[in-house]
């Protein structure tokens, strides 16, 4: 004897089956991370490329105001001196002669001018996603399964950054009188730790109110990400 679902059931059930799990969509398959100035008249059309990058799905977008702009007129208002390191320890890493902005690194593992949407999605086509070790980030609670890890250890940074989009009148430097747009923007970047391979789980700090958090599971000295996961 037969039994069918009534037609209003049914189209729930594969509606439901078509919604990506919260799991899936917290761990992204492509980090692209800007490096940006509000003192850098290149760097505000690669914040709206950032915008737009962030509304694709499977995409993790960061964006870190670096220092070295603020001695022009005009000191960022989000500029930190690790988010500079972050860059500066990149650049040998992906054959680059220095620092500047606006720089696009994707998956930790290759870059391209910010402002060059084009370049910078055949990037995101072309540069291997990540593919792990498994993450998981439940509330204060991270867990890292085990995997082959590079022979020195892989870090694992903290991220926190704002998800909405914000913006910030300049009143002087190379963009004055203009009002910019940031989104996805790191307030802080904190090394947690290191994976060798082995399982592990750590409690972290509570998140600043209204900040979001991604882990990144990066090989050392500004090599590829291996995997990411946000709250």
């Amino acid at each position: 004897m037969s039994h069918h679902l009534p037609a209003s059931l049914a189209m729930l059930l594969a509606t439901l089956a078509a919604v990506p799990s919260a799991q899936a969509d917290s761990r992204p398959v492509t980090v692209v991370e800007l490096f940006t100035s509000q003192g850098c008249s290149s760097c505000p059309p690669a914040n709206a490329n950032l915008i737009t990058l962030s509304q694709r799905p499977g995409v993790l977008t960061l964006s870190y105001a670096v220092t070295y702009w603020d001695r022009l007129g005009w000191k960022d208002t989000f500029s930190k001196p690790e988010f500079t390191d972050r860059q500066v320890v990149y650049e040998p890493a992906l054959d680059q002669f220095g620092p500047y902005t606006p720089q696009m690194v994707v998956n930790g593992a290759s870059t391209a001018i910010g402002n060059r949407i084009a370049e910078v999605d055949t990037l995101i086509a072309e540069t291997a996603p990540l593919a792990g070790p498994d993450l998981s980030l439940d509330g204060q609670s991270l867990a890292l399964g085990g995997g082959d890890a590079p022979a020195d250890g892989a870090d694992i940074w903290r991220v926190s950054y704002d998800p909405h989009t914000v913006e910030v009148e300049i009143p002087r430097g190379e963009n004055a009188g203009r009002t910019l747009a940031h989104t996805h923007v790191v307030h802080t970047l904190e090394h947690v730790g290191v994976w060798t391979g082995q399982p592990l789980q750590t409690v972290l700090t509570p998140a600043v109110d209204g900040l979001h958090t991604a882990i990144l599971v990066q090989q050392m000295n500004g090599g590829p990400i291996l995997a990411a996961v946000t709250d």
